[in-house]
């Protein structure tokens, strides 16, 4: 499993950013996305949102701005990401400036379905600040 995730990552890279992992700032856990959010990458995205979805009250923060590209698929598991963070009463936020995206949201009908943001949130005082 290890291995296709290195090949994913190095193909269509949406997982965190190599380097780093999913980090706290505050509450909330910021995940930096780049690269494609397609049909290829959609799955594994998926299984790692699931993770961080798990738990009651997830405070959940995806950073698009380095998305450059999301098909229906990857508008799908953002949709699968949403509905299992408020189906744990936490809160999900999308950190774009894109105005396409914002325009791809609406005219998938998902325009007012997200919390839009221009940027992720500061780490909380006194924390590690990664």
């Amino acid at each position: 499993m290890a291995e296709q995730d290195s090949a994913l990552a190095a193909d269509h890279p949406v997982a965190p950013r190599p380097g780093t992992d999913p980090a706290a700032s505050g509450t909330a856990t910021v995940v930096a996305l780049h690269g494609e959010i397609d049909v290829l990458t959609a799955f594994a995205l998926s299984d790692r949102l699931d993770a961080l979805t798990a738990r009651p009250h997830p405070d959940l923060v995806l950073d698009l701005r380095a998305v450059g590209f999301i098909d229906c698929a990857g508008l799908g598991v953002l949709c699968r990401a949403r509905n299992r963070v408020l189906a744990r009463d936490g809160r999900l936020r999308l950190v774009t400036e894109s105005a396409s995206l914002r325009r791809l949201l609406r005219a998938a009908g998902l325009g007012g379905v997200f919390e839009l943001v221009t940027a992720p949130p500061r780490p909380a005082r006194g924390g590690s600040g990664r």
